[in-house]
């Protein structure tokens, strides 16, 4: 066995050497051509800032409810060029990141979050089936995997998880050792909780491209590589200034994700955290079965630093997650998609978990900046007398909740009154982070202290002290 100078086995570095550094969902010939710039003044009634999910759901709801409404939306880029083209594709039922997480911060809520979640996946299928949208949607569930190389308590922690939502009436479905080996074969397995009806699959920027031309089947104008300079007071309405031109609305919806924010306020709350994944070749028929996965289920282990993996329409398998990294002053860049040394660690996890694999290579590898906050879900705000609004903090878990984010938003910037407007869960926001150097210093010792957990099963001081704040990390 060879070992390179960075610690890992040559095989795992040899497995990744050829592998385009670009989302393999950007690989397709029915990508869109880019829309054109804004280089003039227009004027709306509802501007949407952001082409990514939250963006695109906000300006197709205005308009499902209201076809008068004259939308335009822009985006700095190209639409679904940032985290909504380059995530795992699971479309998660869940708003508060799992169920553990919803139940520690809106327990007193969990029940009408936890319908509100379902009916919310139930929202987003039936768009995909209305407009037409190819995105290889899939609602198979996922399974939440115990492995052994972590400690017992975390599958006794993901026992009291399958009970709870049993006695919340989901369909969910307990898996010993043997059982999950059935499903999806990995000798590391111990169990897996199969979360039957809570989640889909997709293709991710085939969804965006699909929910694009749906928009502009609205009537709604896009504008790319079109960058919102800030947001502006503009007599009974606002201004957003772009560099060749700018738009005049009533009201205006911020969907900028990991972005910097227009609103200063909004900056506290959120830290842009980089993901990465990697994608293989197409698995041949023997490797198929070699792991099962008829189901093709999508998964997930269930420690702090967890791996989320799936299988595409064409049988590869996409790999992702564990590292979460943060960078100095919260930077935001096309250069932090590259960190060969992330993808070397997952390319050694995945070998362990599928050793049957050993001869498949990767094709793809990329990360991706998500918008972080300190409860792990979406909150809302609004600003300039309630004619500004703004949905993010998703963390992660925004294929589907950008939906339910962008319609609350859209409540709010309207005054619609609903049932989700009136919980504590939109009510709130989540505590902030506190500015630079402490910033930096205090997620860098979470993610060494989450680390320590996933080793030992032992909560240290520091994520105590989290927890007493609100603060927990957990997952």
């Amino acid at each position: 066995m060879t070992i390179d100078p960075t610690g890992v086995d040559q095989r795992y570095l040899d497995a990744i050497a050829d592998a385009d550094p670009y989302p393999y969902w950007y690989e397709d010939a029915d990508e869109p051509d880019s829309n054109p710039t804004l280089v003039r003044t227009e004027s709306c009634d509802l501007c949407v800032v952001g082409g990514g999910y939250t963006g695109l759901w906000t300006a197709i709801i205005a308009k499902e409810r209201d076809p008068s409404r004259d939308v335009v939306l822009i985006d700095a880029h190209e639409v679904g060029s940032a985290a909504s083209g380059r995530n795992g594709g699971f479309m998660e039922s869940s708003l508060t990141h799992g169920v553990a997480n919803g139940q520690a911060r809106f327990g007193d809520e969990l029940e009408i979050l936890e319908q509100l979640g379902l009916d919310n996946l139930d929202e987003s299928e039936r768009p995909i089936e209305r407009y037409g949208i190819d995105c290889d949607y899939e609602r198979t569930g996922v399974i939440d995997v115990a492995t052994d190389r972590h400690p017992p308590s975390y599958l006794d922690e993901m026992r009291d998880d399958y009970g709870q939502l049993r006695e919340l009436g989901q369909h969910v479905e307990w898996l010993d050792a043997e059982q999950m080996r059935a499903q999806v074969h990995s000798p590391t397995y111990t169990g897996g909780l199969w979360r039957k009806d809570r989640a889909a699959l997709v293709d991710p920027a085939r969804l965006v491209w699909g929910l694009k031309a749906a928009a502009e089947s609205l009537g709604v104008r896009i504008y790319e590589d079109t960058k919102a300079l800030s947001v502006e007071r503009d007599g009974v309405g606002v201004r957003v200034p772009t560099p060749l031109g700018s738009v005049r609305a009533g009201k205006v919806a911020l969907g900028t994700n990991a972005f910097k924010p227009l609103l200063k306020r909004i900056g506290h709350y959120i830290a842009p955290v980089y993901d990465y994944c990697m994608v293989t070749e197409p698995l041949t028929p023997e490797q198929k079965a070699s792991v099962g996965w008829a189901n093709r289920q999508g998964l997930s282990d269930i420690p702090n630093q967890f791996h989320y993996y799936r299988l595409t329409e064409d049988d590869r398998i996409l790999w992702g997650g564990y590292d979460a990294v943060y960078f100095w002053g919260g930077k935001v860049s096309s250069e932090l998609e590259s960190r060969p040394q992330s993808w070397a660690t997952l390319s050694r996890h995945f070998f362990e978990t599928f050793p049957q694999l050993e001869d498949v290579k990767f094709t793809h590898a990329w990360g991706g900046a998500i918008d972080t906050s300190s409860r792990f879900c979406v909150f809302w705000g609004r600003a300039m007398s309630g004619r500004v609004a703004y949905a993010l903090g998703y963390t992660g878990l925004g294929v589907a909740s950008s939906r339910f984010g962008a319609a609350v938003m859209l409540d709010l910037l309207d005054g619609r009154r609903s049932v989700a407007t009136e919980t504590e869960f939109v009510r709130s926001k989540p505590l902030p982070f506190p500015p630079e150097p402490f910033r930096f210093a205090g997620i860098q010792a979470t993610r060494w202290s989450l680390d320590h957990e996933d080793r030992t099963g032992k909560r240290n001081a520091w994520l105590r002290t989290l927890d007493r704040l609100g603060l927990g990390f957990d997952s």
